[in-house]
């Protein structure tokens, strides 16, 4: 059940990161789909997958905040 997270949140990732040039949404979609990541990386135990996700999602939040400006 677990694996559905990771594939839903890699799904939103890479979808929203092919129409980020559409709309700001998409980048926050993007940051939402590495927050997810980075959740199903804790649950799973993947500590360097984790800061990385988490990383990529902070980067793409300060960037929608920068872009809605």
């Amino acid at each position: 059940m677990i694996e559905f997270l990771g594939i839903g949140a890699v799904t939103i990732m890479v979808v929203s990161y092919g129409l980020e040039q559409r709309h700001p949404l998409f980048v926050a979609l993007f940051a939402l789909g590495c927050t997810l990541a980075a959740f199903y990386a804790l649950l799973i135990g993947s500590y360097p997958f984790l800061v990385a996700e988490g990383i990529w999602a902070v980067l793409a939040a300060r960037r929608y905040l920068r872009l809605r400006r």
